[in-house]
């Protein structure tokens, strides 16, 4: 599969939605359902990584769907309030590499 930039996304996503009459969901629907994701996430890394086993009656899941997921929901949340995620990524990238330039301990590098 090809690489696709996240304006690439945003356009998959907004032909998807587009589709239907609903169109996409309200802000606070679609705060409710980052929410209910972000959630089946914190449940597969639980099973993975925690202290949580699965029960043997539950089925397989995956941490990279549960990411796909998110990010879904991420990109209808930004399209549904007109916001372009490069450039949104963008300025959270400046706001890190100034406000947070010497919070961490960078590796050493020979350059």
């Amino acid at each position: 599969m090809a690489e696709k930039s996240l304006q690439d996304m945003q356009k998959e996503v907004d032909a998807y939605i587009s589709q239907f009459k609903e169109g996409y969901f309200s802000p606070l629907a679609l705060v409710a359902r980052m929410a209910e994701e972000v959630g089946e996430l914190a449940r597969e890394i639980n099973h993975h990584y925690g202290e949580k086993p699965k029960k043997a009656s539950e089925g397989e899941g995956s941490i990279e769907l549960e990411l796909g997921d998110i990010l879904f929901i991420t990109i209808c949340f930004a399209n549904s309030l007109g916001i372009d995620l490069t450039e949104a990524h963008n300025k959270v990238m400046e706001k890190f590499q100034t406000r947070d330039a010497d919070r961490w301990t960078k590796v050493n590098t020979d350059q």
